[in-house]
Parts: C-alpha cells; sequence; structure tokens
C-alpha cells in the first residue's frame, strides 16, 4: 500500500522540521501473511509488516527484526482431552467479554438483537496485524467431560511514554505515563516508546456445560502485571483509571436457554473493589418478531484491560445502561429493526466536566422483493452532554450542553445479472450544539462488473459537511482480507477502482487505486501528516496464492 503524495514527515529539505519526528523509512505499506490450517486440526501463520513511514531494520535495541511487527501462531485442536494448544500470540473470549473479550464486535448497529450478545469461543490464534489487544505465550483448553479449563500465560512488550524522576536517595526510578495503541515507529520519537514497557498476563478459566446443552456456567480469572509502574498524567476525568504495577480482574458468567429465551449474564470485580455486571435476554417472540435486552452496569474504577464488554463507551468503565433491540419480519420481503440505548455516565468524561447521560436509538426498514433487488432506509439519534468549550480540563466555571446527532441513510442495491451489480446510497446528518446546527451529506454510487477471470468494482461519491463533526463514514471495498471505514468531512469527492484478477486456479491479483479531492482547502491532515495540495491517492497491490 501506497500514498502518492509526499507527506511532511518525509521532507528531507525541510529545516524547520524536528529531526527526532521525521519519517526514517519510505512511504510503502508492505505486509505478509501466510497461514495453513485444517478445521478442527491445527492452525499455522505467520505476519509480517512495515508501516509507511517505517524503515526495514534488524535493531535488537529497538526490537526491530526486520519488518516492525511480526507475530506467529500455532493452534493445535483435539489431541486427546486437550481441546486447545496454543502457541505464540493469541486471543481468548469467555462469558460477555468482561475479562476475556477477543478481537472486534459489532456492538450496536443494523442487526439489532444478536449483537448483544457474546458466545465463548475459548482460545483462538490471533491473524491481524493490529499491534495490540492479544496475548503472546501459551493458552491451553483441556476437556474433562461436562468441565473445560484453560490456562493463559503471557509475555509481550509494549509501546509506552516511560519518564524518570529522582527520589530523596538519589534513585532515577522509571514510570509508564501512558500506552501507545497506534503501532507506528515511523521516527526516532515514535521509536524511542517502542517496547518500553513488559506486560505479564496470568490467566484462567473453568467452565462447566450441562449434558442437555440448555445451560452453562464459567469462571475467569486474569492478573495483569507491567515491569513498571503505571502512573497516568493526573486530569479530573481520569482520577479513576487503573494506576499502578499490577491488576487483578475475577468474573463469574452463565448461559441458560428456556423455551423460547437465552439468557446469560457476567459479574465482574477488579482488585479496585470496581465492579462491571452485563445481564441480558435475547428472544424468539414469535416467528416474526425476535426482542433482545441487556443492562449494564460499570463503576468508575473498574479495571479489566483485555474486556470488550457492550458498552457506549470504548471500555467498559464509568457507564450505567439498559438496551432494546427488536426485529420484526412480516413477510418474506419485508424486515424491520429498531433499538433504543439509554445510559449514563456517573463520572466525568473527556470533554464532559460533569457526570452525564444520554440516549440513542435507532430505525431500519428494508424491503426485498427479489434476491436481485433491495431497500433500505435507516434513522439514527444520538443525544449526549458536551462541554460548551474546547477545554479538556475541567473548571469551576465550565458549562456543559447537549449535543444532539441525526442521522439518515437510504440506499438501493439492484443486480441487473450475474456480472453487473449497482449500489446507490445517500447519507445525510445534523449536529445541534450550543444553539448552531450544521450538515453534513454524502451520496454514493458503485458499479460491479465480472466476466472471465476479472472483476471490476468502481465507486464515485460527494460529500459535504459543515463541521468535523458532520463527518460521515462510508465503508468501501478493499483487496481480500482488508477493509476500510474511512470518515469524510469538509468538501470534496471520493473515487476508486479495484481490480481482481484470476491468474489461475491457485494464484489471485487485486489492485486499487482511490483518490480523495478537496474543494475547500490546499493543505490535508496537518503535522507530520500534511499533504500540501488538494488531493491524496492510495493504491493497494495484492497477490493471494493459496497452496490448496
Amino acid at each position: 500500500r501506497r500514498n502518492w503524495e509526499l507527506r511532511k514527515g518525509y521532507s528531507k529539505n525541510d529545516s524547520t522540521l524536528n529531526p527526532a519526528s521525521r519519517y526514517l523509512g519510505d512511504p510503502n505499506d508492505l505486509f505478509l501473511r501466510y497461514r495453513i490450517q485444517h478445521a478442527k486440526d491445527f492452525s499455522l501463520g505467520l505476519i509480517l509488516e512495515k508501516d509507511a513511514g517505517e524503515v526495514l531494520s534488524w535493531d535488537t535495541k529497538t526490537s526491530r527484526y526486520g519488518f516492525n511487527f511480526a507475530s506467529f501462531h500455532f493452534t493445535r485442536y483435539g489431541i486427546g482431552k486437550w481441546k486447545t494448544i496454543s502457541l505464540g500470540d493469541f486471543q481468548a473470549s469467555f462469558g460477555q467479554g468482561l475479562v476475556f473479550g477477543a478481537g472486534f464486535s459489532l456492538g450496536k448497529g443494523a442487526e439489532t438483537v444478536p449483537t448483544v450478545r457474546r458466545s465463548s469461543l475459548g482460545v483462538l490464534p490471533y491473524t491481524a496485524s493490529i499491534e495490540t489487544g492479544f496475548f503472546r505465550g501459551i493458552g491451553l483448553t483441556r476437556q474433562m467431560g461436562q468441565w473445560q479449563s484453560s490456562l493463559i500465560v503471557s509475555s509481550v512488550g509494549k509501546d509506552g511514554r516511560v519518564t524518570e524522576s529522582s527520589d530523596s536517595l538519589g534513585a532515577a526510578p522509571q514510570t509508564l505515563t501512558s500506552l501507545s495503541q497506534t503501532g507506528l515507529h515511523r521516527s526516532l520519537s515514535e521509536l524511542s516508546i517502542k517496547n518500553q514497557v513488559r506486560e505479564t498476563n496470568l490467566g484462567s478459566n473453568l467452565q462447566y456445560s450441562a449434558q442437555s446443552g440448555r445451560w452453562s456456567a464459567g469462571l475467569n480469572f486474569l492478573h495483569t502485571q507491567f515491569s513498571i509502574p503505571w502512573i497516568r498524567n493526573a486530569t479530573s476525568y481520569n482520577a479513576f483509571d487503573f494506576s499502578g504495577q499490577t491488576n487483578q480482574v475475577g468474573s463469574l458468567y452463565a448461559n441458560l436457554s428456556w423455551k423460547n429465551f437465552a439468557f446469560f449474564g457476567e459479574s465482574a470485580r477488579s482488585r479496585s473493589q470496581g465492579q462491571g455486571t452485563v445481564l441480558g435476554l435475547v428472544s424468539s417472540l414469535s416467528r416474526t418478531v425476535d426482542f433482545s435486552l441487556l443492562w449494564r452496569s460499570y463503576d468508575r474504577h473498574f479495571h479489566s484491560l483485555y474486556a470488550t464488554a457492550f458498552a457506549e463507551s470504548t471500555r467498559p468503565s464509568n457507564e450505567r445502561g439498559v438496551y432494546l433491540g427488536f426485529q420484526v419480519k412480516p413477510s418474506s420481503t419485508l424486515k424491520f429493526n429498531a433499538y433504543v440505548d439509554f445510559f449514563t455516565f456517573p463520572w466525568l468524561k473527556f470533554r464532559v466536566s460533569t457526570p452525564s447521560k444520554g440516549q440513542e436509538w435507532l430505525v431500519r426498514w428494508s424491503y426485498q422483493p427479489q434476491k436481485t433487488r433491495q431497500v433500505t432506509l435507516q434513522v439514527k439519534q444520538e443525544r449526549k452532554m458536551r462541554n460548551l468549550t474546547e477545554e479538556v480540563e475541567s473548571t469551576p466555571t465550565q458549562q456543559v450542553g447537549t449535543i444532539l446527532k441525526s442521522q439518515a441513510q437510504a440506499s438501493l442495491e439492484l443486480d441487473f445479472s450475474p456480472e453487473l451489480s449497482s449500489r446507490s446510497r445517500v447519507l445525510w446528518n445534523q449536529v445541534s450544539f450550543n444553539q448552531k446546527k450544521t450538515q453534513g451529506w454524502m451520496l454514493i454510487q458503485e458499479c460491479s462488473y465480472s466476466w472471465g477471470n476479472w472483476k471490476l468494482t468502481a465507486r464515485m461519491a460527494l460529500f459535504d459537511t459543515d463541521t468535523f463533526d458532520n463527518r460521515l463514514y462510508a465503508y468501501e471495498q478493499n483487496a481480500v482480507g482488508t477493509f476500510a471505514i474511512p470518515a469524510f468531512s469538509g468538501r470534496g469527492s471520493r473515487q476508486y477502482l479495484l481490480a481482481q484478477y484470476r491468474i489461475h486456479s491457485r494464484l489471485t491479483a487485486y489492485f486499487r487505486i482511490a483518490q480523495t479531492i478537496y474543494s475547500d482547502r490546499e493543505v490535508i491532515s496537518s503535522g507530520m501528516q500534511a499533504i500540501s495540495g488538494p488531493k491524496q491517492t492510495d493504491t493497494v497491490l495484492l497477490l493471494r496464492y493459496a497452496l490448496h
């Protein structure tokens, strides 16, 4: 992958640049993935990645061994009573994600009923290129009749900003002030935080599943220790966030199926005595009506570093909420989805200098008279609170207002033939805040055509938004194994062409060229990522070879 316009960080002759911030490598983003697997038998994989701006280098001092990121896994299934043996990089999923929450979760969206419940998938091989959120070591799961036990041992380096402070004895103890999750090591300053702290994890799970299959229950425990204490830069809103060198969190979860109801829940407590609880149910009330209900409560001092439980915030902490979801299928051609979510935040948040509350609802209507035609209409509204000023830290005179975001979209999908299809979408939003209303629009037209060994997909989009708060997100097709949901703000156009060619039965090539042209600016982005000019062009070239 490559962006073809020169970003400021690559400039060699700009004397105004801080040498520590200048990018050391070239603009190419290189990615290599190898995986061989057999269902219910084994999985073996290797991932190597160099981000744009990083340099290929063998330097043990900065933990670079060629590529800046390397990930390996070997997972074996079904060896006697050993259900799973995983070596290298892996994830774990047990309960509702309050202790072990593996990977990407959908959360709130168009699928309003099934996504509220997490599944206990156990120990899973890690196959993504994101450089955080996984364990590195060994994960074991043993099956003993109706009982299942798992053990996790992990030690992995983390990127973080470390400071030294002298004490009264003249020593200079180190402390971690922040963790970085970008995975970017393009400059000397970014390399200075690479693998500065080591995180060690020891975890376990014990689960019992009834022979009838109607219920199951389990226990989770995770101990996390950092090589140096994590002491955050203090602010009012993060006063109850995790701080220290060790954390423990344990939980109890259960699942029960009764008639047309599926009940689930998990309750956890961390070393800080903070509690987190999720309780919910999913039900088919009739052949045409499905229903979901979820209640969650996360204390402001609940600390769980690998949690991905259902939440309005990015992590389950400082939140109470109730979610109700519905899906109605009155006929084979009609589907109606809706949800409403009420939530409160008992403590301060970023840019919210008071305890706050909010609500969100969505209504979606889909009509598909034939497999080749579908019309979708969706309306969503979100109401939250925000400081009236841009100040992050709270002050006695700071005022808080309500920000109301309304969104609507309509789409039309047509398959004219097995070779030719069309997708049309209109997106709109409006933001009301501090007695001002701003809007954003986006029009998208996409067509796909296939013939022989070729498949071409082209998109043209126009967008016009008043402010960054009106930014619009649009999913884009990309080469296999990659995806993008970029945000668009300002005024301009976006277009791309994706070509797929099957060279022979085992080898397929993908090429994508995309360009964004702005009509309201002459500089794109800022800082080291700044591009001088109104357009940005990027390409992707991927070769995929199937061994079998």
